[in-house]
């Protein structure tokens, strides 16, 4: 079992950065892909950003050039660098990580609200 703890959300104005950062209990070498997940209020979980164990990345369209993905599998982390915030990039990030077909592990999600 892992545990995903999400940290760096906030509140912010539109135009701001935030880093956000996912801490796993164990170690993230075994996870082929880790990614970032975006739940807006209302919405439905959307794919956000991922990156493989060999540091290939993977952007939705919507943060695409705003957003860097990267992880440290020696400190156990992933983060996502957040910068030209929006008001729709509010809502809760969540860390996920995927272990085969059949294991899926996600943190709680930290909180992250844009203002105009």
């Amino acid at each position: 079992q892992v545990q995903l703890v999400e940290s760096g959300g906030g509140l912010v104005q539109a135009g701001g950065s935030l880093r956000l950062s996912c801490a796993a209990s164990a170690s993230i070498v075994s996870f082929n892909v880790m990614a970032w997940y975006h739940q807006a209020p209302g919405k439905q979980r959307e794919l956000v950003a991922a990156i493989t164990s060999g540091g290939s990345t993977n952007y939705a369209d919507s943060v695409k050039g705003r957003s860097t993905i990267s992880r440290d599998n020696a400190k156990n982390t992933m983060s996502l660098q957040m910068n030209s915030l929006k008001p729709d990039d509010t809502g809760v990030y969540l860390c996920n990580a995927p272990r085969g077909a059949t294991v899926n592990y996600w943190g709680k999600g930290t909180l992250v609200t844009v203002s105009s």
